[in-house]
């Protein structure tokens, strides 16, 4: 079964913001450096999908929510039919617990 990746609107204007942030904090190309990484990284989900740990933050949701780090970010997402749906770019450096309100 193939599976491809879906990114919610959540994930795709939280990959803005970072985008933003370092084309202002530091350069145009670190931004897209840095946002390639992410995306890149789910690259290895339509092959591998279970890869990704399960994220125990939020382990009593409806879908098995699992993860993936790139840098200082865990990619979020969960598998539903034949989509891997991120859900989430979530910035490590915050508190944990953010990350209950996804």
């Amino acid at each position: 079964m193939e599976l491809r990746v879906f990114w919610t609107d959540t994930a795709r204007f939280q990959l803005e913001d970072i985008f933003d942030y370092y084309k202002n904090a530091a350069s145009l190309k670190i931004a897209r450096k840095l946002v390639n990484h992410i995306i890149d990284r789910t690259i290895q989900l339509e092959q591998k999908p279970n890869s990704g740990p399960k994220e125990p933050l939020l382990s009593n949701r409806k879908f098995e929510y699992r993860y993936l780090v790139e840098g200082n970010y865990k990619i979020i997402y969960w598998i539903e039919n034949n989509y891997i749906i991120i859900a989430t770019v979530f910035d490590c450096r915050q508190n944990p617990e953010k990350m209950k309100n996804i």
